[in-house]
C-alpha cells in the first residue's frame, strides 16, 4: 500500500479531469483510471498537468465492466474518488446504456474495495438527479434528505441509475462492522459548467452550450437550469476526503439562471457569433417536446418553467465550500469549446 495514493476513476471526463488537476495541484499522487491508454483525446490533458511538489501521476486503463482491471486500479490505493459512470440521459435501451454502467460498475469497484484492503476514504460522485424526484411542488427547495424514489427505466433511467449506485454504496457502507469501514462521503452536482479541460467533447450538461452555440434549436425553452462551476465540483470532492460528515451527502450548487438569459449573456460575451435569445412560449415548446428526440411531453411538463432550488449549505458548513457566481461558470466554458472547434 502506498499512503497517500489516490485512484480516480473516469479521470479523462469532465469532473475526473478537474479532480486529477486539483489533487496534482496540492501536491498529491494520483493514479488516473482511463478507458483507453491508446486514445491522446483521454490521456493527452492528464499528462500535461502541472504537477506542485510531492505529486506525482499514474495513468492506467480501467474497464468498469471488467472486475480484474478494476481490482487492478483500486489496489494499493488509500483513497478512491468514484466518478466514472454514464452522462447520457436518454436511450432507447437505457438499462445497458445508462443504468447498467452505473449499478455493475458501482459493483465492481466495491469488489475491488473489499479486495484491496487499503482504501480509507471513498468519495461518490452521485448528482442531484439521485435527490430530484419526478414530481414536485414550484418553488420548493431540495435538501440532501430527499430520494428520487419515484426514477423509473421508462420516465427517469438517469435518476433511477443514480439512485439505485449511490444506494448500493450505502447499503454495502453499512453491512461493514465499524471501524472496518473506509470513509464515506456521496457529492451531488447539479448541471455542471466550466471550462472542459480534455480536447474531446463531452456530453451532460455541456450539450445544452453545444445546442445554443450551434444554433439547433430555434428558440430558447422557458427553463431554469441550475448551475455549480466544475471547479468547485472537482474541490468538494478534494475536501470530501478529509472533510465533512462520516456518509455525508453533500448538494453542490451555486445558483441558477434561465436559459434565455444564459443566451442574452453569450451575446454580450460573444458578439462576434449569432445567437438565438428569443424564447419560446410554453405551449409552443410543449408542441415542439412531441417532436423532439431528447425530450418528451412529460419532461417538458414537469420542468418547463417550474423553478426548483437546493440547499447547498451543508457543504458550505462542513466542507468550507464558496461558489463561483453561475455566470462565471457559463462565459469560462465557451472559449474551450470554439478552442476545440466542437462548434
Amino acid at each position: 500500500m502506498v499512503r497517500g495514493l489516490v485512484v480516480v476513476t473516469g479521470a479523462s471526463g469532465y469532473i475526473g479531469s478537474h479532480i486529477v488537476a486539483n489533487l496534482l495541484s496540492k501536491g498529491m499522487r494520483v493514479r488516473a483510471t482511463v478507458r483507453d491508454l491508446e486514445d491522446p483525446e483521454r490521456v493527452g490533458h492528464l499528462k500535461t498537468m502541472e504537477i506542485a511538489e510531492g505529486g506525482g501521476i499514474e495513468i492506467v486503463e480501467m474497464d468498469l465492466f471488467d472486475p480484474e482491471s478494476v481490482n487492478s486500479a483500486i489496489s494499493g490505493c488509500t483513497d478512491l474518488i468514484h466518478t466514472a459512470a454514464t452522462v447520457i440521459v436518454r436511450s432507447r435501451d437505457p438499462q445497458r446504456k445508462i443504468v447498467d454502467p452505473s449499478v455493475i460498475g458501482t459493483k465492481n469497484v466495491i469488489s475491488a474495495i473489499e479486495r484491496s484492503g487499503t482504501i480509507e476514504r471513498f468519495v461518490h460522485t452521485s448528482s442531484t438527479a439521485a435527490i430530484r424526484p419526478m414530481e414536485w411542488k414550484d418553488g420548493s427547495t431540495l435538501t440532501a434528505d430527499s430520494w428520487a424514489n419515484d426514477a423509473t427505466l421508462e420516465n427517469n433511467p438517469y435518476g433511477l441509475a443514480k439512485v439505485s449506485a449511490e444506494r448500493i454504496v450505502r447499503e454495502w457502507h453499512a453491512s461493514l462492522e465499524s471501524g472496518t469501514r473506509p470513509r464515506l462521503v456521496t457529492i451531488h452536482p447539479c448541471m455542471v459548467f466550466g471550462p472542459p479541460l480534455s480536447p474531446r467533447h463531452l456530453r451532460g450538461s455541456l450539450a445544452i452550450l453545444m445546442a445554443m452555440i450551434r444554433r439547433t434549436v430555434p428558440l430558447n425553452l422557458p427553463m431554469q437550469i441550475n448551475i455549480v462551476d466544475v471547479r468547485d465540483v472537482a474541490e468538494a470532492h478534494v475536501r470530501a476526503l478529509e472533510g465533512g460528515q462520516e456518509e455525508g451527502r453533500y448538494l453542490t450548487v451555486s445558483g441558477d439562471m434561465m436559459m434565455t438569459d444564459i443566451a442574452k449573456a453569450l451575446k454580450k460575451s460573444h458578439p462576434e457569433r449569432r445567437w438565438v435569445t428569443w424564447e419560446a412560449p410554453y405551449w409552443v415548446a410543449l408542441v415542439a417536446s412531441f417532436f423532439h428526440p431528447k425530450i418528451d411531453v412529460s419532461w417538458a411538463k414537469r420542468h418547463l418553467r417550474k423553478r426548483l432550488y437546493w440547499d447547498a449549505s451543508p457543504a458550505e458548513d462542513d466542507l468550507g465550500m464558496e461558489w463561483m457566481e453561475p455566470l462565471k461558470s457559463i462565459l469560462d466554458t465557451v472559449p474551450p469549446i470554439l478552442e476545440n472547434g466542437w462548434d
